[in-house]
């Protein structure tokens, strides 16, 4: 007999030994990116590039001013053209300056370099989705309500790889394995009513119904038998897991029929028959047999109710036959 859905949970074979600790189910947390390249650098350095385009916006604007000047003075004879050239020159590069320091701000990293931060990015995910996985495995939550049946394991022990933890399961309906001999297996079907007793328990029966037919004929011990799977309620979890139990199946259940117990029927070339006791004589009777168990038989013809019937003798080296005279014994 075992669980029927059963949860186990075995140490990561992956890690080395460690301290095991019996924590609550907390909610993982979103996964973050470990590097931005938003803002492409510091707060200092996006600080020191901005002062340095206001000051070439500056430099920008004064030689502009500087240029119109010359270029007014040019015009009344006051400056020559090599000074409005040269001041011509000087606005250039100050707008130079000034477009550079622009385009740096806008793309301030080679395509390289931002290929070589996001490999970076990446890297750093793939570590931190690793880490929140083993984090994951390492707080084990079971994916339904049950009960721990097995705790090899003691908290703040030291575990190693592999080692089995617990095994968990929903225990209010349970499995049991039965071995049918090979020449009953045809006999059976899905939905069939079994019936288990458990020696601890005597006069205790549940019930359940056969789920699952054997797939092979397989020797165990001197017997051929197939492996018979059924379910069963065991709504107050008084059926433990790994236990022997009796099994037996239903084939057929009639009700208010005639029976006799096993031992007073007899058989003459595969036709049963009974010694019916009359006027302490034995008298055979051929029988009908409609169904019977390893204790009676269900008789369906050739016996009324209460006959009486001869079951076995006390009497050393001498056989039950027609005719002969009895002493019934009760």
């Amino acid at each position: 007999m075992y669980s029927a859905d059963p949860f186990a949970v075995s140490f990561p074979p992956t890690a080395k030994s460690s301290r095991l600790r019996i924590l609550k189910h907390t909610r993982p947390r979103t996964p973050r990116c470990a590097v931005s390249i938003e803002h492409g650098g510091s707060q200092e350095e996006l600080l020191t590039l901005q002062a340095q385009i206001v000051k070439a916006r500056t430099a920008r604007d004064t030689a502009q001013r500087n240029l119109d000047a010359f270029r007014r003075l040019q015009e009344k004879g006051a400056a020559s053209a090599g000074e409005v050239k040269e001041a011509e020159s000087a606005q250039q590069r100050a707008q130079a300056d000034y477009d550079l320091l622009l385009q740096k701000q806008k793309d301030r990293y080679s395509k390289p370099e931002v290929e070589h931060v996001t490999a970076q990015q990446q890297d750093a995910q793939e570590a931190y989705l690793a880490a929140e996985d083993v984090l994951h495995k390492s707080n084990i939550v079971a994916p339904f309500d049950g009960v721990v049946y097995v705790l090899p394991v003691k908290q703040s022990g030291y575990v190693q790889a592999g080692e089995l933890l617990l095994q968990e399961a929903d225990l209010s309906k349970v499995l049991v394995r039965a071995y049918v001999d090979e020449p009953d297996i045809g006999r059976l079907v899905p939905g069939q009513k079994t019936e288990v007793s458990w020696d601890a328990l005597p006069g205790r029966i549940w019930t359940g119904a056969v789920t699952a037919l054997p797939s092979t004929v397989k020797l165990r011990g001197t017997r051929n038998v197939g492996e018979m799977v059924s379910v069963l309620d065991n709504h107050d979890f008084r059926l433990l897991p790994n236990t022997n139990v009796n099994v037996t199946i239903v084939l057929a259940e009639h009700d208010n029929v005639l029976t006799l117990p096993r031992e007073a029927l007899r058989l003459d070339d595969s036709k049963p028959y009974v010694y019916e006791i009359v006027d302490n004589k034995l008298k055979r009777r051929d029988v009908t047999v409609a169904a019977s168990n390893l204790i009676k038989v269900e008789i369906s013809a050739g016996l009324s109710d209460k006959t009486q019937v001869a079951l076995n003798t006390t009497a050393a080296n001498k056989s039950l036959r027609d005719g002969v005279t009895v002493k019934v014994v009760q």
